[in-house]
């Protein structure tokens, strides 16, 4: 049986990150991302503008203690594909209620994609279980701090702007938690293949993480 969508909140509640990978080069995508799971990572999003996209997210769905989602799911339709193939968590750059109504019947979490604190409360009512903050402010941390003001009860999850060195910034100022893109798989580390370095900066990355403990849902 596939995790619940209760047991797929709770695991980004304990583990707080997600290794995001974004990238057009076809052969680097399997061993980018089992070089973030060997690092650590413990919940993986793979976008379907990557190639195979489909393909990796079935084969590593398959996996025991691993948890795989989609990102830039645009449309129900793509949803759908993306759920077809195991994906357990939907993430998007855009409020989509659509989408965000099809993960509630599903059993799926939903993770949409909002700026401002309007974006942020329309998701959160049309059901959204995280919000991610994207694109990142330039002041990021201050932004959340300043949202989750008047609204605490927002899970608020950043991609955009996140890297190795303002991850106590981020949560600290009351992020959910925080998705690692080209902070983690370094554009050039792909092109010169060098894994093992996504692997160690993986691995320091969910250390910081792990040290402020896990999220509360409540």
């Amino acid at each position: 049986m596939p995790p619940t969508r209760a047991a797929v909140l709770n695991a980004f509640a304990q583990h707080r990150c997600s290794a995001i990978l974004r990238t057009s080069d076809r052969d680097v995508v399997r061993p980018a991302l089992e070089a973030a799971i060997a690092g650590g990572l413990r919940i993986v999003e793979v976008t379907l503008t990557t190639p195979d996209a489909l393909e990796h997210i079935a084969a590593l769905s398959e996996r025991h203690g691993l948890l795989v989602g989609a990102g830039t799911v645009l449309s129900v339709d793509m949803a759908k594909e993306a759920m077809a193939a195991g994906a357990r968590f939907l993430v998007s750059p855009v409020v989509d209620p659509a989408v965000i109504t099809f993960c509630r019947q599903h059993d799926l979490v939903s993770v949409p994609g909002t700026l401002t604190p309007t974006e942020m409360m329309t998701a959160h009512r049309a059901g959204a279980d995280l919000v991610k903050l994207f694109p990142g402010p330039a002041n990021g941390p201050d932004f959340v701090r300043a949202v989750r003001g008047p609204l605490p009860f927002l899970r608020i999850f950043p991609t955009s702007g996140v890297t190795e060195d303002n991850i106590d910034a981020w949560l600290q100022a009351g992020a959910f938690g925080l998705g690692f893109v080209a902070s983690l798989f370094d554009a050039d580390d792909l092109k010169l293949r060098r894994f093992d370095a996504i692997t160690q900066r993986a691995a320091r990355m969910v250390a910081k993480v792990k040290a402020h403990g896990p999220a509360s849902l409540h």
